[in-house]
């Protein structure tokens, strides 16, 4: 399993436009196979700071989310909201039962 992190800082003058571009991201996103989960949080600690958290099966899955169309066509978008360079850090990850 591919573990993603993608620290967003958002221009608080287009966060509303943000959240909502972002919306169609991660329904679309959440839809793929090899998609385990697609969530985004808001920190708490940090004004306008959000964390995408992405679950994929495996690089393959990954390799196909970045080229697809709703990925490619927010990443065009993207230097519109941020307000500092993405932060992204992906991890390889194995569940562990309890």
């Amino acid at each position: 399993m591919i573990i993603i992190h993608a620290e967003m800082k958002v221009n608080p003058a287009v966060e509303s436009e943000f959240l909502e571009a972002v919306k169609e991201l991660v329904a679309s996103s959440r839809a793929e196979e090899g998609n385990v989960s697609y969530k985004l949080f808001k920190d708490t600690e940090q004004e306008n700071t959000y964390l995408m958290i992405e679950e994929w099966k495996d690089q393959d899955a990954v390799a196909s989310h970045n080229a697809s169309a709703h990925f490619q066509a927010f990443v065009a978008k993207a230097p519109k909201y941020l307000s500092a360079p993405l932060n992204v850090q992906a991890y390889a990850g194995q569940p562990i039962n309890k």
